[in-house]
């Protein structure tokens, strides 16, 4: 999903289905290459929990193809409930969705064997994407995987001028917020105790972090207090083009 806050008059392209479901497009063409990531690197059994699960159509697909990983969807909005529950209705292995916010909000429950976040970062100012990184190595059990997903800076500038121009419409609404580097998202995971132990170009120039803890890591230390400014990691959606 693409989640974080949702500025002023700013609204994506949504369909709704008679159940409630809400679908997104970008959801629905990145779901296939997320779905092969995870069939690779995800444990086959365990707690996983899916930051900002925004429409739910993630952990329909991933929960479908994952059965003996317990699926716990989470948004900052409860508003998107309705349709995560109608996209996992019948699903024995998804809990029903929980309000958190993982900038602020203490780790629920027990800790995961797996993480996902998708299309999030981009979409929240700097100091909440590093408390997120620090939320998910607490949250991360012993020998877990956890997987962030979505559009990054790198070394030499951005992928594309399509991606410059997305980066720029979003600190227009916003400056605090738009992409990250790889280099400041390679610099919190390491300060968390955690490490990248693959890095994989997907399609529409996203990467894919896949996130172990480091040797002898101890856990990381709590986020600090956000600024929240009205506005944290959750479900308002901008769609890149």
């Amino acid at each position: 999903m693409i989640h974080g806050p949702n500025p002023p008059g700013v609204r994506p392209p949504v369909t709704g289905s008679p159940d409630e479901r809400l679908s997104f497009p970008a959801t629905e063409r990145n779901t296939a290459p997320i779905g092969a990531l995870l069939d690779r690197v995800a444990p086959a059994s365990g707690r996983a929990v899916e930051i900002a699960s925004g429409t739910g159509q993630h952990i329909h697909a991933f929960a479908s193809s994952n059965p003996r990983l317990h699926w716990q969807p989470t948004d900052i909005d409860p508003s998107r409930f309705a349709s995560i529950s109608a996209w996992t209705r019948g699903l024995p292995n998804v809990s029903a969705p929980i309000v958190f916010d993982a900038a602020s909000d203490d780790w629920p429950g027990a800790p995961a064997d797996f993480i996902l976040l998708v299309n999030l970062l981009h979409l929240i100012p700097a100091d909440d994407a590093r408390r997120v990184v620090v939320t998910i190595a607490n949250g991360l059990a012993s020998g877990g995987v956890a997987v962030v997903y979505g559009p990054f800076r790198r070394d030499h500038g951005f992928a594309s001028e399509g991606d410059a121009q997305f980066d720029a419409s979003l600190r227009a609404r916003d400056p605090a917020i738009g992409y990250k580097s790889v280099a400041d998202f390679s610099g919190w995971v390491s300060r968390a105790g955690l490490e990248i132990s693959e890095t994989l170009d997907m399609p529409a120039n996203n990467l894919a972090f896949v996130l172990k803890g480091a040797p002898g890591r101890g856990a990381a230390a709590p986020p600090d207090a956000p600024d929240r400014r009205g506005a944290g990691p959750g479900s308002g959606t901008v769609e890149r083009p």
